[in-house]
């Protein structure tokens, strides 16, 4: 059951999709075993849409929800057992949403009448102990919670600050991602004709001190981490899939402007109207890919994933010099 559009594909492409971790969860929010496990066989049809037309598809995810459910068994039990760090949080998420999206992508695979071998990979993310984030965390995670609660996770070494009204809510360094140490086995896989589930929530944060590499406590950004991976895998096109089918221009107002086609520089043009919005790192991200030398970076909904790989659906950005400038989306791919 290929897609409808499956005979436009030109040439086969090595392309890296980047799925948010609310993609692994209900509609609704609800993150239930059932719930993950559901949306994740959803989420797999358009990357089996992927392989059935021939191209090798690698896959890197999020973890948000996840990790928060974890978070919150740590602060229950806190009294009890120690709190596992957050290193330890993403492996176990990468190992648990690894293993739902293997079945899930078997299982999508075989009804297209493939038997592509599947796997995924615990992945570190390299980052330097000196990245300014560490000494001033700011990125908040979990959910809030009154100071006396606070006050107990304080006491096994996290920080959290006072957040008025709301309560007091655990921050945690965003360190930029300098090197995925598992590059080389997910390009192997790869090579060997696997589709690959790799660096999930950004990867595992690790620092290499006196040679000796050790997990601290982070949160890396995920699509920020897929260009790294991206450009390290050697993948012709980075897809990041989120919830609109293009970045906005004036999103929320009377004049929303979705992007078409952009090159790095122009889109950055107007960095400044995503500013401290979800979409600001994705947009970088498939700037740096493109910059890195990687042919093509698209911003996209998960259902246009296949014609967004393309080039025909979605913020698409190119090398700069191929194109005039950013495009609405209609002008675009008209």
């Amino acid at each position: 059951m290929w897609p409808a559009n499956a005979a436009r594909t030109v040439a086969a492409m090595r392309v890296l999709v980047a799925v948010g971790g609310n993609a692994m969860t209900a509609p609704d929010g609800s993150a239930r075993p059932v719930d993950q496990i559901d949306a994740v066989r959803r989420a797999a049809e358009p990357l089996a849409d992927l392989v059935a037309a021939g191209h090798q598809v690698l896959l890197t995810h999020g973890n948000g929800p996840q990790v928060g459910n974890l978070l919150v068994k740590n602060e229950l039990a806190a009294a009890v057992v120690p709190p596992v760090p957050l290193d330890w949080c993403v492996a176990q998420t990468q190992a648990t949403i690894g293993f739902i999206l293997v079945n899930a992508l078997e299982r999508a695979l075989a009804a297209r009448g493939l038997d592509t071998p599947v796997t995924t990979v615990v992945t570190r993310t390299l980052v330097t102990a000196d990245d300014p984030g560490f000494a001033h965390p700011a990125k908040p995670i979990g959910r809030y919670l009154p100071e006396s609660e606070a006050r107990t996770m304080i006491e096994h070494g996290q920080t959290w600050q006072d957040r008025g009204a709301r309560g007091w809510r655990r921050v945690v360094a965003s360190p930029e991602p300098e090197q995925i140490l598992d590059a080389p086995a997910i390009h192997a896989l790869a090579a060997a004709g696997f589709v690959v589930v790799a660096s999930g929530g950004g990867g595992i944060p690790v620092v290499r001190e006196d040679g000796v590499i050790r997990g601290v406590e982070a949160v890396i950004d995920k699509d920020l981490a897929a260009a790294v991976l991206a450009a390290a895998t050697s993948a012709d096109v980075l897809v990041i899939a989120t919830d609109v089918e293009a970045a906005v221009l004036g999103y929320g107002t009377a004049d929303p402007r979705p992007i078409g086609t952009t090159t790095p520089s122009e889109l950055r043009r107007h960095s400044a109207e995503f500013e401290g919005g979800s979409m600001r790192p994705k947009i970088e991200a498939v700037c740096r890919f493109v910059e890195s030398g990687g042919q093509r970076g698209v911003i996209t909904s998960l259902e246009k994933i296949f014609d967004g790989a393309a080039g025909r659906s979605g913020t698409v950005v190119l090398p700069d010099g191929a194109t005039g400038g950013p495009s609405r989306e209609g002008e675009a791919h008209a």
